[in-house]
């Protein structure tokens, strides 16, 4: 993440009233949710085969896995004070059917050495590797069960809220993109209910070495989930019809009141998409994005775009913006361009004198990541979270 530690970064922040105290960790360890998922996995089985995964040489290499991984669960003291709490099967007790397999075939490392896996070095039952089938991911990345929200009249008006809104357009329900990012706050529609991320926990790194963490799932029809990141992903990916419900204008920015008599209309942040018919630009058009500030009307802002190389010699639409309010917008926009800076586009173009020129404010960042970016400058969190380029993902620093 950027150091914000100049003092016009530290005196804006100062200003923006942002706490820089650490926020207290979630109740389980990393370790703890290797183990609970890996659980999961087998119980899932379980679910979908009527019968515990057995050993033996005719059956599935997944389901010998899960034996073993079974087995080992069952023999770790820890991981039995972890999953006796969440074992409404009672798995951890159940007698395993073995079969005609010889004794010396349930070895880990022969188990595991036939599969493929070389376990020399491995012997932690959360840290189970392999490759998946296809069957296999959607059985391991299912929804978890709902159940009744308990304090569910704490989102009610909230989700009246958000529905008041989308009618009257202050915000837009967009299409959920692939495997898009997901963070606290953040709102969808699936299967035809509103849906909050409430809580994310402290991430981990699961058996298949991808980063996941527990959620905190509340639906307008007042159930609840404790889901994984990645089951969430896959059910907006799975539902054709589901939407990520954004906010296109946010009203002002860090001013309670924009009309009272001693706030100060500083402009507007904006976020454009370039027309650019250039062949990269073209390409990946939907997550290329300039940030920009005006003190003025936006439109007027881009009206001659085709003709600045600023907007890539070419016109360009507004997807975002922003009112602000009492705020530097020159420093809010340097704190956001640095924020962003491992991903900025790098473009050279030539302008119509044939001089090469290449723009500054132009990032490959989804949309979303922006609009989670200025939110967390709202909230006085941004100095806790980086951008990740490789995820592109807003992750916690």
């Amino acid at each position: 993440m950027p150091n914000y530690t100049t003092d016009e970064d530290l005196e804006l922040l100062a200003e923006l009233g942002i706490d820089i105290a650490p926020e207290p960790s979630g109740q389980r360890s990393a370790r703890e949710e290797r183990i609970i998922a890996g659980f999961e996995e087998i119980e899932r089985f379980v679910e979908e085969q009527g019968r515990l995964p057995q050993h033996g040489e005719d059956r599935d290499i997944f389901e010998r896995l899960y034996a073993v991984r079974l087995d080992r669960l069952r023999e770790s003291e820890e991981c039995r004070a972890v999953l006796e709490p969440l074992d409404s099967r009672r798995l951890l007790d159940a007698e395993t059917d073995v079969g005609a397999i010889a004794k010396e075939e349930l070895t880990d490392e022969a188990l595991l050495a036939s599969l493929g896996i070389d376990a020399a070095s491995e012997n932690d039952v959360t840290q189970l590797t392999h490759v998946r089938s296809r069957s296999e991911i959607k059985a391991a990345e299912e929804i978890a069960q709902r159940t009744p929200c308990q304090d569910f009249d704490e989102f009610k008006p909230f989700f009246d809220k958000v529905q008041r809104q989308l009618q009257s357009g202050e915000r837009k329900s967009v299409k959920y993109e692939d495997y898009a990012a997901v963070n606290e706050g953040d709102l969808f529609i699936l299967d035809g209910h509103k849906v909050m991320v409430v809580h994310m926990g402290e991430p981990f790194v699961s058996d298949y070495g991808r980063q996941d963490c527990r959620l905190r799932v509340v639906y307008d029809n007042a159930t609840e989930s404790d889901l994984l990141v990645r089951s969430l992903q896959r059910a907006l990916n799975k539902d054709k019809a589901s939407r990520r419900i954004t906010v296109t204008d946010f009203g002002p920015l860090f001013a309670n009141n924009v009309d009272a008599a001693d706030d100060l209309p500083t402009g507007y942040i904006y976020v454009s998409r370039s027309k650019s018919e250039h062949p990269f630009i073209a390409k990946n058009r939907s997550i290329i994005h300039k940030i920009g500030v005006t003190g003025g009307d936006v439109k007027n802002r881009i009206a001659n775009a085709k003709k600045d190389p600023t907007y890539l010699l070419a016109d360009v639409e507004i997807v975002a913006k922003f009112k602000l309010a009492n705020i530097n917008r020159k420093r809010l926009e340097a704190i956001l361009h640095k924020f962003f800076s491992s991903a900025r586009l790098d473009l050279e173009l030539q302008d119509r004198f044939g001089m090469p020129v290449q723009p500054k404010e132009w990032f490959f960042v989804p949309l979303d990541a922006i609009e989670e970016a200025i939110e967390k400058i709202k909230e006085g969190t941004i100095d806790r979270f980086r951008y990740d380029l490789e995820t592109a993902r807003i992750v916690r620093s």
